[in-house]
């Protein structure tokens, strides 16, 4: 139904005037940052693949299949965090990791979660870097530039969605398919949940 309405929406602003269109099944299954979920100041462009500006932003699709995998590439530097958080998750501050329901690597090696850095690993990701996230409902792993970081997330509750944090002039592309370095062995692209009516 978001997708409906967004797209409704969108065409409204687009084309000057509200007008009824015919939305085709690919638009449901379509996985990309959500308008509907993000901070005060931050900016969703590039087909809802790309966010700048200062806070947070989720995907519109929650990760409820038993092994998920998405990438994101840091086009410029400044402060970010990558990872995933609930629809309750702070999204006016950045990088993320600032309360209980967001789990989030950072822009400064550090992985964080409830204000808490829960450690540090030993390599930072840089500009043009992509980090794989990867998640089974047991683990967070995340990975950069292919190379897993060893330094898993557990204990992660709810429903959680794929997150982006920006800020200080960061800005931070999702892969959701196409991977520039592919998923770990038995995981897979984030599928869209179906319900049968």
């Amino acid at each position: 139904m978001a997708n409906l309405v967004f797209t409704c929406f969108r065409n409204c602003f687009e084309t000057g005037g509200f007008h009824t269109t015919k939305v085709n099944e690919k638009d449901f299954n379509t996985i990309f940052l959500d308008p509907n979920y993000v901070g005060h100041e931050v900016v969703i462009i590039k087909d809802g693949t790309r966010a700048c500006g200062s806070g947070g932003v989720l995907g519109n699709a929650p990760l409820v299949q038993s092994k998920s995998y998405f990438e994101v590439k840091l086009q410029q530097s400044g402060i970010w965090g990558v990872g995933l958080a609930t629809h309750n998750s702070n999204l006016n501050s950045a990088p993320g990791g600032n309360d209980a329901e967001s789990w989030v690597f950072c822009f400064d090696g550090v992985l964080r979660h409830n204000k808490k850095e829960l450690q540090g690993v030993t390599k930072r990701a840089t500009e043009g870097d992509i980090i794989g996230i990867s998640f089974d409902h047991i683990e967070l792993n995340f990975y950069i530039n292919g190379v897993s970081l060893d330094a898993p997330i557990t204990g992660i509750r709810g429903t959680v969605f794929p997150a982006i944090y920006v800020d200080d002039g960061a800005i931070v592309d999702i892969i959701l398919d196409n991977f520039v370095y592919g998923p770990p062995s038995g995981f897979q692209k984030i599928m869209v949940e179906q319900s049968l009516l």
